[in-house]
């Protein structure tokens, strides 16, 4: 990665807004939406962008005042850690701000830090715990800030075309040590594309390709991670001409201006068509998609599991919940009254509510019962979890699921909401189907599924009749215990269901 990229520099009162540290090991995030154009006026903490990470979507601030001089990427594209996401060119009075601070003055701080941000580096460094995406991370303060209604000095911006990015006559004195790097590649006789992450190094050696002598669409000609998929796609050799190793970003070929959209496809790496017969489409395996693969995968892999189930009569389950409704007022869900009986079953079998920590060798028993509830959301399958569902009441357990499903509509969670499960429950009856063979949800040793509830034929003291059946399905490692208490705790939660009077010594 070049060095202006690393101070967020890009130019003489230009700064390059980079996708700062996500945290819990995030390296990448999909850009969703941009909230800003070319030619805006920001000022500091903007929401500006709006990422999805493996864990959640948020919306980035902007740490610096000034005017919106070009967007590094588009909707859809992978931006890893490091890489820049937009350039702003500050005001005068920013510049002149900043300044001051560096030489001792102080001043305010912006609101919304960034890991890795801050209007001028402080001598003296002190934390302070900041929210960023719902994880509150200890980062530098800030000790000076730029007035976000200063009247910005940047290069003039075509009116008529907004989605351009300045040209090299437009665009202010570039950085000495990127000319350096052109001038050093020129005198050797190869000229190479700078590398924004060894992510993206590893991924183009994995294919045989030379990532440095790809074309970089990047700013300042950078290889992405993007242009990679492209190469691969494509089938391009490792020896790429070292003539087009340097194509500046927002340009084309023939040194043309490139507009974002011909940059977007760029960096989608759609593929050249083949012919007409040519029907497939290829989508990229990557955020959640990517991490929800690689956890079931390793899972199916990792685990010796064994599924068992039973066919149970909800009719009085049913029957309890219109009773529950018309004397409190209130409404439940059937799966929050099916959650409270497996929170019995947990407590009657605590090697349910257990998981294993393979490092050490270990089955790890938890004090805590953190229930997941498996969801179907717009970003894709989640478990988002009900911490301390053993300790709550019947209303509170309902309070908390309900909130939970809810939420699950636009698939917003905080990571903290996302971790720590000890069990799983997973209600794909909503589906309209009778019974599955779930996948465990590591590092959890057991996972519930319901199946719908239908009319079925069933013999009540020795009759024929109908009656409101559902599907159990449960699935549990074996590494962790036999069949028994799966079987006892099944059986447990079954006979809850059938009579849910049973459950009352239990509470």
């Amino acid at each position: 990665m070049s060095a202006d990229l690393n101070t967020g520099m890009r130019g003489t009162g230009t700064r390059e807004f980079i996708l700062p540290d996500l945290g819990e090991g995030l390296t990448e995030a999909e850009l969703i939406s941009w909230k800003v154009e070319i030619g805006d006026e920001v000022h500091v903490d903007q929401m500006v962008v709006e990422v999805e990470s493996a864990k959640s979507v948020v919306e980035l601030p902007c740490p610096y005042a000034g005017r919106i001089v070009s967007l590094h990427a588009a909707a859809g594209d992978t931006v890893s850690a490091g890489q820049a996401l937009l350039s702003v060119a500050e005001a005068e009075s920013a510049a002149a701000s900043a300044s001051a601070s560096a030489d001792g003055s102080a001043g305010e701080s912006s609101g919304a830090n960034l890991i890795g941000y801050g209007t001028s580096e402080p001598k003296t460094r002190s934390t302070k715990k900041r929210s960023f995406g719902g994880k509150r991370t200890a980062v530098p303060d800030a000790t000076s800030t730029v007035p976000p209604g200063a009247a910005p000095a940047v290069p003039t911006v075509i009116p008529d075309a907004p989605v351009q990015p300045p040209t090299e006559a437009q665009t202010p004195t570039e950085d000495s040590s990127k000319t350096a790097i052109g001038e050093s590649a020129t005198a050797a006789g190869e000229q190479v594309s700078p590398v924004s992450s060894p992510l993206v190094r590893k991924l183009a050696k994995d294919h045989g390709i030379s990532a440095k002598h790809l074309p970089g669409s990047g700013p300042g000609g950078i290889v992405t991670r993007a242009d990679v998929l492209a190469a691969i796609e494509s089938g391009t050799a490792a020896n790429v001409d070292a003539a087009s190793a340097h194509v500046p970003a927002g340009t084309s070929r023939a040194g043309e201006p490139q507009s974002i959209t011909e940059r977007s496809a760029t960096s989608a790496g759609a593929p050249s068509p083949v012919g007409r017969a040519d029907r497939d489409t290829r989508t990229p395996i990557t955020g959640l998609r990517k991490i929800v693969s690689e956890r079931l995968t390793k899972s199916r892999q990792e685990i010796p599991e064994a599924t068992i189930w039973l066919d149970v009569d909800a009719t009085e389950l049913l029957g309890t919940k219109r009773a529950l409704e018309a004397r409190t007022g209130e409404r439940y869900s059937l799966l929050s009254l099916v959650a409270r009986f497996v929170v019995a079953g947990l407590k009657k079998y605590p090697i349910i509510n257990s998981s294993i920590d393979t490092a050490a060798g270990e089955i790890v028993t938890h004090g805590d019962i953190n229930l997941g509830l498996a969801a179907q959301t717009p970003r894709g399958l989640m478990v988002p979890v009900v911490h301390g569902a053993g300790e709550m009441s019947l209303r509170q357990l309902r309070d908390s699921v309900s909130e939970t499903v809810g939420k699950a509509a636009s698939g917003r969670f905080d990571p903290s909401e996302l971790s720590g499960g000890t069990f799983t429950l997973n209600n794909y009856g909503v589906f309209g189907v009778d019974g599955s063979a779930p996948i465990i949800n590591l590092p959890e040793v057991a996972m519930l599924g319901l199946g719908r509830i239908k009319d079925r034929p069933w013999v009540v003291d020795g009759e024929l009749t109908v009656r409101k059946v559902m599907y159990l399905s449960f699935v549990f490692d074996h590494r962790a215990c036999d069949g028994q208490e799966p079987s006892e705790f099944l059986t447990f939660v079954a006979d809850c269901i059938e009579n849910p009077i049973s459950l009352l010594p239990e509470l």
